[in-house]
């Protein structure tokens, strides 16, 4: 027990890997759904403006 490895580091970066993996799947998400949406809410709202 005298050369236990310190692990605290490790957990660090995979915490921060996993954080830009997230990320990178929101940013390519939005940019291929992005002109959908945007279609959804200029047609919500132009339905609110006519009522």
């Amino acid at each position: 027990m005298l050369f236990t490895p310190k692990e605290k580091g490790q957990g660090l970066v995979e915490y921060a890997l996993i954080l830009v993996l997230v990320a990178i799947v929101v940013i390519a998400a939005l940019t291929l759904l992005g002109p959908t949406i945007s279609g959804i809410f200029t047609t919500i709202n132009g339905s609110l403006g006519t009522v």
